[in-house]
């Protein structure tokens, strides 16, 4: 299979009024992801949130875990106590002399009723650096682009349960040693290698594991997790579940080419390109055969059988079919400033100090990569002589640089974690252009799990309730109510957040907390009522026994 990174323009190609042609190779915009979040500033004063201020002890510190713990108070720019964390870095197997270690970065819950049970988080790219989950999306501390310093973060994932951030494949980020992978199957070998030592050195045996994660670790999570499953150890690969947003999981045409025109239908007056220029892209709509496809294999149930696998519009010298690079070059002579990961943004850029990811990103000079710096590594054990990237210019897969791997909903890999954990679920922003939400659905619908194929009914029937709440932090904001929409089948939930990006935790913090709460077993459904399991009063929200129902009526 080709490589994600050989399927997507770059912003830089995209930008072909302005810069010269460039034939021949596409870039991948997931190796080139930016993390772009609209937050405001903190205006509010200090985070006095009581429940964070007071953090739990060190649980897990002694002789072995002490040369990875980090000093809570002395995180660069951070001023406030980030709480008990280690991280550092840790072999990938017990060979002697083995170069390559994976970065971590491990946060122990503050949650009075922790169980046994970690959370993995992993970002995508494939190359980018799961730092940037932390810093931007559910870690205790964010630094939001565009904003002027971190803030606590009152939605962190840390509130609930153990959390691990892993920088993976080698060659991402921090971590050492030379990539030397070809496909997914040994990178699930190599994560187990890294997982076992890691267990190991804080003492995790047994523990129930979750693994999380975004955009290419649509591939990551469930190729991982089957590793776990084969691996058929329960003492270090306890498998509990996993959970997995804005995804690739399938093949790219079908998750990108065939659905673009129906998702600028769907936000026209958003998108608001002009009638000649949505013409012709309902004519190449038409001419390439996306429109018959979606009409016949977009159904629910879908028709039985494999879906056939649509001709690759790149592998034509003029790209003729290649509707979805086409509609994004509309896009950006509309919004100089559009963002494909979340379509509201307009100009300009907000500059963020994980650095420059995509041609037009806006650094003030002097600028200074956060994670680049010496007194931060200095702080959470990072070699000194590395260079860190958000995501890495350089390949992580050997040989052509390429993932040789079908998507998981292609080979059998996601039916059979869901079928093992009858605990998987997949959800999707729908302001996310580069990934949408009915793509990712379009590729379910080729995947057979629990005896049936594909979701029965269109799963948004039930609505996807978010507890009402106070906010202490005006740098960190969370929606609630109704938020999207959900349905759940044979142990596979997907849901839908209407006005979240592809970084869905960061743009909806308050629905990828709820959305982690299902899968670790906390609440029953999305449409459970009551408050956060983490946060007790009376906050207006229907009793948690009783299915959400909006509370204004007309």
């Amino acid at each position: 299979m080709r490589s994600f990174l050989n399927i997507c323009t770059s912003a830089a190609l995209l930008l072909a009024a302005a810069q010269t042609a460039v034939a021949g190779k596409a870039e991948n915009l997931f190796a080139r992801a930016k993390l772009l979040e609209k937050r405001a500033a903190d205006a509010r004063g200090t985070f006095k949130h009581p429940v964070l201020q007071k953090r739990a002890e060190d649980l897990f510190l002694n002789s072995k875990t002490k040369p990875f713990a980090v000093n809570g108070t002395g995180i660069p720019d951070v001023n406030f106590d980030i709480g008990e964390s280690y991280a550092g870095l840790l072999p990938i197997s017990s060979a002697k002399g083995e170069t390559r270690d994976l970065f971590f970065w491990f946060f122990p819950t503050t949650n009075p009723d922790k169980k046994d049970e970690i959370t993995i988080w992993l970002n995508g790219g494939p190359g980018c650096s799961s730092l940037s989950g932390l810093l931007t999306e559910n870690g205790p501390f964010t630094w939001e682009a565009g904003t002027l310093a971190p803030t606590q973060n009152p939605y962190t994932w840390v509130n609930l349960t153990n959390m691990v951030w892993v920088e993976q494949p080698v060659g991402v980020g921090y971590d050492t040693g030379k990539p030397n992978i070809t496909n997914e199957y040994q990178l699930g070998q190599e994560f187990i290698g890294f997982w076992k030592n890691f267990v190991d050195t804080f003492s995790l045996q047994n523990w129930k594991t979750f693994i999380t994660g975004e955009s290419y670790a649509g591939y990551y999570v469930p190729y991982i997790a089957n590793a776990f499953i084969l691996a058929n150890n329960t003492k270090y690969y306890n498998l509990g579940g996993i959970a997995i947003n804005d995804p690739i999981i399938g093949d790219e045409t079908i998750q990108q080419q065939i659905v673009i025109k129906p998702y600028l239908d769907y936000w026209a007056n958003l998108a608001y390109l002009n009638g000649s220029f949505v013409n012709y892209l309902s004519q190449v709509h038409n001419d390439c055969g996306y429109k018959a496809y979606y009409e016949k294999y977009f159904k629910f149930p879908p028709p039985k059988g494999s879906f056939p696998v649509p001709p690759d519009p790149y592998i034509t010298q003029n790209f003729t079919c290649d509707i979805f690079d086409t509609s994004y070059n509309g896009l950006l002579e509309v919004n100089p400033c559009f963002n494909i990961y979340h379509i509201t943004d307009m100009c300009p850029h907000p500059y963020s100090v994980l650095g420059i990811v995509n041609s037009g990103d806006y650094s003030p000079p002097g600028a200074q990569i956060y994670f680049n710096r010496t007194d931060v590594k200095k702080a959470i054990h990072a070699p000194l002589d590395s260079t860190w990237y958000q995501c890495t210019p350089n390949d992580v897969f050997a040989g052509n640089g390429n993932d040789n791997t079908l998507g998981p909903a292609q080979d059998g890999v996601l039916q059979r974690v869901i079928e093992h954990t009858n605990n998987a679920i997949i959800g999707s922003g729908n302001l996310d252009f580069l990934l949408s939400t009915n793509g990712t659905l379009l590729a379910l619908q080729n995947v057979t799990w629990g005896g049936k194929q594909g979701f029965q009914t269109y799963p948004s029937k039930n609505d996807f309730f978010v507890p009402y709440h106070p906010e202490y932090n005006g740098g960190a904001l969370a929606g609630a109510g109704k938020l999207g929409t959900w349905g759940s089948e044979r142990g596979l939930t997907f849901y839908q957040v209407q006005l979240s990006g592809h970084e869905l935790p960061g743009y909806a913090p308050g629905a990828g907390y709820r959305a982690l709460e299902l899968l670790l077993g906390r609440i029953k459904n999305l449409s459970q009522g009551g408050d956060f399991t983490t946060q007790r009063g009376n906050f207006g929200n229907p009793s948690k026994r009783d299915t959400y129902r909006s509370r204004f009526t007309v």
